[in-house]
């Protein structure tokens, strides 16, 4: 059986890259197919010290992928995520923010034509900054509906020039560079992020941060709220619980005449105002004193109440609320 052998510096390259993995809990793959040199030396620079990047073949990161089954679970999968010109995104970020600092290196382009549109390019209409000469013809052979008018060459109306997903013209590609028009989107594309034996693809990490606060926000409020209900300790309704049930103690032993510190002054205050509110009812029996409170009471109330409600209230006092104030007023 004949034998292949493999370059020096192939097996050199695979165990450089091995290491550099091992030394980093988040290991991503990305394609940077189509950023230019001077672009990805800055990228590393606003990177650096928290993000590496290493270009490589993409047979050689397989490979050294392969030699890190046993030591990390499951980071072979990454070679699935091998495509375009691809490189090795090594942090200890987690997933999200190396997600989230990876974006924020991306800049508009402009395009030379045959790159597939990340959007749609839509022309609107009104002045451009041409006078009118040879550039009408190109405006119009890129399918824009130019004309002239004040000495100016202007878009009549809003065109669609090329839809997400199309490939670009390279004659659209000159016209909207002479536009200033920038469709391309130059960066680091995260094909695959590993993580603690788990493969994260882009769309895993592209999250709304303003919504998932709202729904975190929102969660955190019902599970609250269902605890409370509950009666579930933790450290966090422990304080609220205790708080809750000394309340709830404090109308059952209100409700029942129980004499304690705390209900002692609030069921005298209650008491009073029971007493005062059956002498209203005895004017003849009541002595100079009760008479002066009485008056100073009907004062202090802010109107007089309708019938209706006078009646209902009546309903509301009970026998023993009754005895309880002629205890109070003939004691």
């Amino acid at each position: 059986m004949a034998t292949v052998e493999v370059s020096e510096w192939k097996v050199r390259k695979v165990e450089e890259l091995a290491t550099a993995v091992t030394e980093s809990q988040v290991v991503a793959i990305a394609d940077v197919k189509g950023i230019p040199a001077p672009q990805l030396q800055h990228i590393r620079q606003r990177l650096r010290g928290r993000v590496r990047i290493i270009v490589s073949k993409k047979s050689l990161i397989q490979h050294s992928l392969t030699r890190l089954t046993e030591s990390r679970e499951g980071i072979e999968q990454l070679a699935d995520h091998l495509s375009g010109q691809v490189a090795f995104v090594l942090t200890d970020l987690n997933p999200f923010k190396l997600y989230k600092e990876t974006e924020s290196t991306k800049t508009k382009a402009p395009a030379k034509g045959g790159e597939v549109c990340p959007e749609d390019i839509l022309v609107k209409e009104g002045d451009t900054p041409f006078k009118p000469g040879p550039i009408m013809s190109e405006l119009q052979r890129a399918g824009l509906p130019a004309s002239i008018d004040g000495g100016k060459v202007v878009i009549k109306k809003d065109t669609l020039l090329v839809k997400k997903g199309e490939k670009i013209p390279r004659q659209v590609a000159q016209v909207l560079t002479r536009l200033e028009i920038y469709p391309i989107i130059v960066g680091l594309n995260l094909t695959g992020v590993y993580e603690n034996g788990l493969i994260f693809s882009p769309e895993d990490l592209r999250i709304d941060e303003v919504e998932f606060m709202s729904r975190l926000s929102d969660a955190i409020c019902r599970s609250m709220n269902l605890a409370m209900f509950v009666h579930y300790v933790t450290d966090r309704t422990i304080e609220p619980l205790i708080v809750q049930a000394e309340q709830r103690a404090l109308n059952v032993a209100m409700a029942s005449g129980i004499l304690t510190k705390k209900t002692a002054e609030l069921l005298l205050q209650k008491a009073h105002g029971q007493m005062l509110s059956l002498s209203s009812r005895i004017p003849d029996a009541l002595d100079d004193e009760l008479k002066e409170k009485l008056t100073t009471r009907k004062k202090r109330e802010p109107e007089e109440k309708p019938d209706e409600e006078k009646k209902e209230e009546e309903k509301e006092v009970s026998e023993e609320e009754a005895a309880s104030g002629l205890g109070a007023l003939f004691g």
